[in-house]
């Protein structure tokens, strides 16, 4: 907020000419046209607020919050079918064996086991724990080798006290998991499975309740994958830790017309969805302890295809 001004302060429409017109005799001040200046601080100022009030406004609207998954329930299958957007069902139909039967969203709590989920929370807490951010999002992304550290990245694979800190069994886990979720968001939107292609960022991730430093902290804004990520087709999200339990704050958002739905995380969880505006979404900021999850994304374009990662020497 702007600190208060004193009474002897210029008001926006004076400026300097006007102050010099004064002081001239009558005469000559009548031949002097001043216009009102155009105080465009001002104007943007309350542009801002505009759209400030609006976004409120939009978020007074929408803003029951309905569950589609809560932590406390154990769900085999629980899905939604919604109407793919225009521009995500355009895209598609360049790889016709990779469009959906439908658009949507899916969520699965058996699909991973207890013993899978601890073995990717170690490999997370070990990684994580090589760096992190300053703020409160940090990644570990283990086909790039990129992890937060400070306020930037740096490549895990070129720290010398990292160079022993996987092992094969690591990323075999890590490849299977990656594996049964690939053929689960397959079968459920009726795709070919050897049309549909791990592509990047697919990451771990930590978020905590420290206040954000850069832009890369402030994973709370609405968005669209695939707007964010071109490559991106469908998405998925592996929790590896509890809401209410491990953290609170966290849950993801799903922002629909007539409600907000939201997913609570629950270790194990898969939450996947078709990557486009029909999914719009956000997460809440974690208030409380730490939220460790894996985005593991998809693409129909063999050419943003990754490979899974390898132990390296």
């Amino acid at each position: 907020m702007a600190a208060k001004q004193r009474s002897s302060r210029k008001s926006p429409g004076i400026t300097k000419q006007t102050l010099k017109a004064d002081s001239q005799p009558n005469s000559e001040r009548e031949t002097i046209q001043l216009g009102p200046r155009i105080d465009w601080r001002r104007i943007f100022t309350r542009l801002l607020m505009i759209i400030g009030i609006m976004i409120v406004v939009y978020f007074s609207k929408a803003n029951k919050m309905v569950p589609f998954a809560t932590q406390k329930e154990e769900i085999s299958k629980r899905s939604v079918e919604i109407g793919c957007s225009k521009d995500y069902a355009e895209e598609l139909k360049h790889f016709p064996g990779c469009t959906p039967r439908k658009c949507g969203r899916v969520v699965l709590d058996t699909l991973v086991s207890p013993s899978e989920v601890a073995a990717l929370l170690n490999i997370a807490e070990r990684g994580l724990s090589m760096g992190g951010s300053t703020g409160g999002a940090s990644i570990l992304d283990l086909h790039s080798g990129a992890l937060s550290h400070g306020n930037a990245f740096v490549n895990i694979y070129k720290l010398e006290e990292a160079k022993t800190l996987f092992t094969i069994q690591d990323f075999k886990i890590y490849s299977y998991v990656k594996n049964k979720i690939h053929h689960a968001i397959a079968d459920h939107f009726g795709i070919n499975r050897n049309e549909l292609y791990l592509t990047h960022p697919t990451f771990f991730s930590r978020i905590t309740p420290a206040p954000p430093q850069t832009i890369h902290d402030e994973y709370w804004h609405p968005h669209v994958d695939k707007e964010t990520y071109e490559s991106f087709h469908y998405t998925s999200l592996l929790y590896l830790t509890d809401y209410r339990y491990h953290f609170d704050g966290g849950r993801f958002i799903f922002i629909d017309k007539d409600s907000n739905k939201t997913v609570e995380p629950r270790a194990g969880r898969v939450s996947a969805f078709t990557s486009g505006s029909e999914n719009l979404h956000y997460v809440e900021r974690v208030t409380n302890g730490t939220r460790y999850a894996i985005t593991v994304s998809f693409t129909c374009d063999q050419r943003h295809a990754i490979n899974d990662p390898m132990l390296r020497k």
